[in-house]
């Protein structure tokens, strides 16, 4: 705290003035994102809160992401970029849709509307809201397509940021278009008004301050915001030592593209001195004849939100701190920048989630009390989007379900986070609801839960995976599931364990499993199910170092079992495990960490 008060005095402008106008801008977004969340129509954003707000300098520089997913917020300002590039009249009463992944945008199921915010004829700020679709008009029903061999073979309605609002009215010809072509069209054009009243309620909010403040303070707080958090940047850098850092992962094969899988490596250049960082992702394969490229949005943001996660959390997430994080990219590369007509449909996930954990990963090389272990990947069947018809509304649904548990990492200081969802997501996205989906859409839950022993063990253990089961009622459906993880699961650092792998099933009506690929769309009938199992986050250190008290907790709460206790973690109770009466065995335990050491 000491360092933020000397930071915030070397402004000129007053440090509680300061304070105020920066949670000021944190609560319109807020007000932005509340105003999505209560008024959009289908569950992912309704329930799940897959979207993002934010708001952009008119300069368009990062200014607030307020609490927006990580993959989503850091390209905010390339889009805003695009606006400016592409349209030279902006005006009130404007706004503009942008999903294209060549033009900024992350991937092309985030539509992003972005509202110039023009006060006495200056273009401030872009107020921004980005939100997932259940449908974009892909081939397939999912706003996934993994195999896409392009663009053309993906299908989705691509829009390089066109104006869909003049003078504050709908652009009717854009609106046909998604209507014509969009499976659920009453559906997205209510997540479409969700998200225009999102980008006008900042627009409105900031006129408010502007007027209230006036335009030469709201100038001069932005500078001086930037220019704090990039002093907070570079001191956290310099307290780094110096040097690179290099880390490998694999994602799991994907036949026929990936048969052995792939490698994929970044390396973390550090320089205190200069109280800077370069993720250099440029190391890594061509582009792929499939939908897993990473946009330039995807791969900055991953490897932006890997350094992120190893620094203070206090530290400002804006154009100022951003300045002092360098991602080298490579034209062509699939981590890089796409060449068209390449596909970047699942650019936000799966790749992505792995670019985050081998560069958070990677720090963990300093030492002991640096990095974080390997979060947990894969939108198994939790996560699959699902269609077909729906007999009580005679019309077709769909929707991407988002019931996965995805075990979070073990950290030098934590376990590892119960609902964690993706890396790329930050934990920030909200957990599904049993009872809104099965009343929302024809489907069936018949059990989910935590998986016993489902994390990496470590000092800090990794936190364990969900199991779920569901199905149709009484019609056909179809789901769709791209689910990394199932080969190489997530991996604990400094001496911890890697987190169990992810795996899918199909269920037919005589009872009887069959184990799924990774990526499937599969088609279910009334009586079978789908079972999904999530992968665990990796352990942080020796799982022998491990606080026999936390252990014994751990299997109280049913999140680890007897059997990993005493084999792996060398943890002896006395007592019964069903009541109060279960206790470590102080001198057994010691006795069976020196036998397993």
């Amino acid at each position: 705290m000491n360092k933020q008060n000397d930071a915030i005095l070397k402004s000129t402008l007053d440090p509680i003035l300061m304070a105020v106008l920066a949670n000021r801008l944190d609560t319109i977004v807020r007000e932005m994102s509340n105003t999505l969340l209560r008024t959009a129509r289908s569950a992912v954003l309704a329930v799940v809160r897959d979207f993002s707000c934010s708001i952009v300098t008119g300069d368009n520089k990062m200014l607030c992401p307020g609490e927006g997913l990580p993959v989503h917020i850091f390209g905010s300002s390339l889009q805003s970029q695009s606006m400016c590039d592409l349209h030279n009249d902006l005006t009130p009463g404007d706004a503009f849709l942008h999903n294209d992944p060549y033009l900024g945008n992350t991937h092309p199921a985030d539509h992003m509307i972005m509202v110039p915010v023009i006060i006495d004829g200056e273009h401030l700020f872009t107020t921004c809201a980005k939100a997932h679709q259940a449908d974009c008009g892909n081939s397939i029903p999912s706003t996934y397509h993994a195999y896409a061999r392009d663009v053309y073979e993906e299908g989705s309605l691509i829009f390089p940021c066109v104006r869909i609002q003049k003078d504050y009215r709908d652009v009717e010809d854009i609106i046909r278009m998604c209507r014509r072509r969009i499976r659920v069209p009453e559906q997205w054009y209510g997540d479409y008004l969700a998200t225009v009243g999102a980008a006008r309620i900042g627009e409105r909010r900031l006129g408010e301050l502007v007027k209230r403040y006036g335009m030469e303070t709201i100038r001069q707080f932005i500078t001086e915001w930037f220019a704090y958090s990039e002093r907070r940047m570079a001191e956290a850098i310099k307290e780094l030592p110096a040097g690179t850092l290099k880390n490998i992962g694999r994602y799991d094969p994907f036949p026929p593209v990936l048969p052995n899988g792939l490698e994929l490596r970044v390396d973390v250049s550090i320089d205190p001195v200069a109280g800077r960082i370069e993720v250099d992702l440029t190391h890594n394969e061509d582009n792929k004849p499939f939908g897993l490229n990473q946009s330039v949005a995807c791969a900055t943001s991953n490897a932006m939100a890997g350094v992120f996660n190893c620094l203070d959390h206090d530290i400002p997430h804006n154009a100022g701190s951003f300045s002092r994080i360098t991602v080298k990219l490579r034209d062509g590369c699939i981590t890089g920048t796409p060449k068209f007509p390449h596909s970047c449909s699942m650019a936000t996930t799966n790749i992505g989630d792995r670019i985050v954990n081998i560069t958070q990963a990677a720090f963990a090389e300093i030492g002991d009390g640096h990095g974080l272990a390997e979060g947990a990947i894969g939108m198994g069947a939790g996560a699959g989007v699902i269609s077909g018809h729906d007999r009580r509304r005679d019309g077709p649904y769909i929707n991407q379900e988002w019931l996965i548990a995805n075990g979070g990492p073990g950290t030098p200081t934590t376990d590892g986070w119960l609902n964690y969802g993706l890396p790329v997501a930050g934990g920030l996205m909200y957990r599904g609801s049993v009872e809104v989906d099965e009343s929302k859409y024809p489907l069936l839950f018949k059990s989910i839960r935590v998986i016993a022993g489902g994390g990496g063990a470590g000092r800090f253990r990794g936190s364990p995976g969900a199991e779920v089961i569901y199905g149709p009622r009484k019609d056909p459906m179809t789901i769709v599931i791209s689910c990394d993880g199932q080969v190489n699961p997530p991996q604990g650092v400094r001496g911890g364990h890697a987190g169990p792998a992810a795996s899918t099933f199909k269920i037919n009506t005589a009872g009887v499993e069959e184990k799924l690929p990774g990526v499937v769309e599969c088609r279910l009938q009334p009586g079978e199910w789908v079972r999904g199992v999530d992968c665990g986050g990796g352990g942080y250190g020796p799982p022998l170092e491990r606080d026999p008290q936390r252990v014994l907790h751990d299997v109280r709460e049913r999140w680890e079992t007897l059997e990993r206790a005493n084999d792996i973690y060398g943890v002896i109770f006395s007592g019964a495990e069903n009541d109060d009466s279960l206790a470590v065995d102080i001198d057994r335990t010691v006795a069976r960490r020196a036998e397993l050491a």
